[in-house]
């Protein structure tokens, strides 16, 4: 990737520009992914310096900088509706504001506790949103922190999406002000994470192992209410599939009881945590991936890319948000009704019994990845906003 010209990035003659990142969690989540991802990339054009402001897991303050750049991690005593518990975070923020001088603040939305912190800091500095998805499900939280949030981002200077549908579909993005920038940048999907080694090697032996010859859906996420694996469990019963279940989270035992009831349970397999260096393994050693999401807080879906990079078939759902601007129907996967069992269960036997439609698809798949959702793309965009905003 070519170098920024610093002096063009900056107002400030031939300076670096300096840009907190307000990025919730410190976890592998999608938008952590994504953070992670993109301020990797800043930091790699030489004009940017990056510090990443987030939520710890435990009650204590650190910070590290394996990434490449500063991650401060702010003490935090759990979660409550999917907020982060983090009362030091805004004076975190105001005292790295004292040392760096920031900019730009680039927030990651929703985020109700990252639009307070950023409020602390002085108007000067540049807001810029990343709109990931609304608010979906705490409808009642939300009418009261509604004008807060119409009135924060309304006064925004830039506000991204990740897909046109993040912009066009959001019923909580109000008008925004004179001059504000309001652009689309694709989520960009960066190959280096995904390498071969030794023990994903071995990994995906494993695998094909314990399919016995049997062809292998996977899916991957947090176990939570709008991903689906529910739905998926019950479509699997009508293959001859082995389904993988990647990941974790508060409902994990009541998806091991659905598989129960549903009968499959020898033929879906809860791996739990998958550690970053395997995820390829998972990814090569499966037939089709499937993304059974039934709720709009499903906005995007980047496992969906980590699969196509591997040149894998996706079957995702129509949710009205960007997932289909990601997996295209019948040109990179096929789209069903999300919360439907039956169209699932068509759905990947048809691509299980045509083994030349899922290689057209998985290679449209692939092609797509290298040309919509590549990082060059992604940092040289997000670079063009950053100068927008600095005049």
């Amino acid at each position: 990737m070519r170098a920024a010209d610093p002096c063009i990035v900056s107002r400030r003659a031939c300076a670096v520009v300096k840009v907190l990142h307000l990025g919730k969690f410190d976890t592998l989540g999608g938008i952590e992914r994504h953070v992670k991802a993109l301020a990797s990339g800043l930091v790699a054009t030489g004009g940017i310096e990056v510090v990443n402001l987030v939520s710890n897991d435990v009650p204590r303050s650190d910070r590290h900088s394996k990434y490449g750049y500063p991650t401060i991690r702010a003490a935090c005593w759990g979660t409550t509706f999917s907020l982060a518990l983090s009362p030091t975070l805004p004076l975190v923020a105001r005292r790295l504001q004292r040392e760096h001088q920031f900019d730009i603040v680039h927030l990651h939305f929703p985020d109700p506790l990252g639009q307070f912190t950023a409020m602390m800091l002085p108007r000067t500095v540049r807001r810029i949103i990343s709109w990931h998805s609304d608010i979906v499900r705490q409808r009642h939280a939300l009418m009261l922190y509604g004008p807060l949030l119409r009135s924060f981002v309304s006064d925004a200077d830039a506000i991204i999406g990740a897909t046109p549908q993040h912009l066009q579909a959001s019923t909580q993005i109000p008008p925004g002000r004179d001059g504000q920038v309001r652009r689309v940048v694709p989520y960009g999907f960066d190959p280096g994470q995904m390498t071969w080694s030794e023990r994903a090697a071995a990994r995906k032996q494993q695998l094909l192992g314990a399919a016995a010859g049997r062809p292998i859906v996977f899916t991957v996420g947090r176990h939570v209410y709008y991903k689906g694996f529910d739905v998926l469990i019950r479509a699997i019963a009508g293959t001859g599939a082995l389904l993988i279940v990647g990941g974790t989270g508060p409902l994990t035992e009541r998806l091991q009881r659905e598989a129960a009831t549903a009968g499959v349970a020898d033929r879906v397999m809860f791996t739990g945590y998958i550690a970053e260096e395997e995820l390829i393994a998972y990814y090569d050693a499966c037939d089709v991936f499937a993304m059974p999401s039934t709720d709009r807080s499903e906005a995007f879906g980047i496992v969906q890319l980590e699969a196509m990079h591997l040149g894998k078939p996706i079957i995702s759902t129509r949710l009205g948000t960007g997932v289909e601007y990601v997996n295209l129907h019948e040109r990179t996967g096929l789209l069903v009704a999300p919360g439907d069992a039956a169209a699932l269960t068509e759905a990947i036997n048809r691509l299980l019994n045509d083994p030349l439609l899922r290689a057209e698809l998985g290679q449209a798949g692939r092609e797509r990845v290298a040309t919509v959702f590549s990082m060059k793309q992604m940092v040289e965009q997000t670079l063009d906003i950053y100068r927008a905003v600095l005049g």
